[in-house]
């Protein structure tokens, strides 16, 4: 056991020494990438076209016989000597191909996917011809903060402004600040038991103002506004303050309302703004989503006549968030392997 203790005494030692120069080094490195201006997040265009050709290339390798294959590839050659000829003989401006974007948002509490969000939709909206052109947002959350779903869900009005037809394909979820944002499509589609609705208001908090004052301790709150606080964590909450709360929320609630049935008139809106969610098929007869499909069937469909693009901006880790994923494994790897010997060797006495 004396070996034991003197190895973590050591393992310490190094794990701290590690510590400090990997912290140093972060340093330095996050000092110099500011310095140069380094952007957090670089922007990724994938032709979904050719991805879904080279999946089926790749299946017909295994799958077919050698003279089907041979076969297949005569085929594919007179098809593009034809459209190759079609082309020649007509105008010497081709005609515009419609495209589809794809976007996606992944949402959490604080909707913290509209940082990056905001930027595909500037960018998509410089090049996507209005006339011609579909945009496409893979949609999943369930919901959080008003203000910050309500900035996501101008994003997607943004895209309705230039005048391009905008889907929102839900596969899972689209509740609440989820569902504020689908409804500002021209089309919605949910596969079957996505979970759809929930246009409602909750807050919630703890107070401890009564553990507080068991301890004999005690906590100030001043104001300069009669409801410049309503509700507190550690004051003493009023009557008062609870009823101002409430009406704030209810307040939020009937913008909410008013912002979905804007935006779909033939929701029966004071039927379904009451909290409650529905399954995809249940929503389809509410009149939530306008069709029952997943999102790869519905882009599968799109890939066979249009140009079908996915972009997003990616956020580009700085080498000081990598070295402190390096150091945090480092020293739970080091850690772990301490306790394993040590309780090895507990076992064995």
């Amino acid at each position: 056991m004396e070996f034991l203790g003197e190895y973590g005494l050591f393992l310490a030692k190094a794990v701290t020494v590690l510590v400090v120069v990997l912290l140093t080094i972060a340093a330095v490195a996050s000092a110099s990438s500011r310095a140069q201006g380094d952007k957090k997040a670089r922007l990724k265009v994938e032709k979904l076209n050719d991805e879904y050709e080279d999946h089926k290339s790749t299946l017909e390798q295994e799958i077919l016989t050698r003279e089907q294959l041979k076969e297949r590839d005569k085929e594919e050659k007179k098809r593009l000597k034809s459209e190759k000829k079609a082309a020649g003989k007509g105008k010497s401006i081709a005609k515009p191909k419609p495209r589809v974007y794809i976007l996606n948002f992944d949402g959490d509490i604080k909707a913290s996917a509209v940082d990056t969000f905001r930027d595909s939709v500037t960018a998509l909206l410089q090049v996507a011809d209005a006339q011609l052109d579909e945009v496409v947002v893979r949609l999943e959350s369930g919901g959080g903060m008003v203000h910050s779903y309500g900035l996501a869900a101008a994003q997607l009005d943004r895209i309705k402004k230039a005048g391009l037809n905008l889907t929102v394909a839900v596969d899972k979820v689209a509740a609440s600040g989820g569902y504020m944002m689908a409804c500002v499509a021209d089309k919605i589609i949910a596969s079957p038991f996505a979970i759809v609705g929930s246009i409602g208001v909750v807050a919630q908090m703890p107070n401890f103002h009564r553990l507080l004052q068991k301890n004999d301790i005690d906590y100030e709150v001043l104001t300069a506004g009669e409801y410049k606080r309503t509700l507190t964590l550690f004051g003493e909450n009023t009557e008062k303050g609870r009823e101002k709360f409430r009406r704030d929320l209810e307040d939020t609630h009937v913008l909410f309302k008013h912002y979905v049935a804007e935006r779909r008139p033939q929701v029966d809106i004071e039927k379904v703004a009451n909290g409650d969610i529905w399954f995809g098929t249940k929503a389809l007869e509410e009149k939530l989503v306008d069709e029952i499909m997943t999102s790869d069937e519905y882009i599968s469909n799109r890939v066979q006549n249009v140009d079908v693009y996915e972009i997003e901006f990616k956020e580009k880790k700085s080498i000081a968030d990598k070295l402190g994923f390096a150091v945090s494994s480092g020293i739970e790897r080091a850690l772990g392997k301490y306790i394993s010997e040590t309780e090895s060797t507990k076992g064995m006495r």
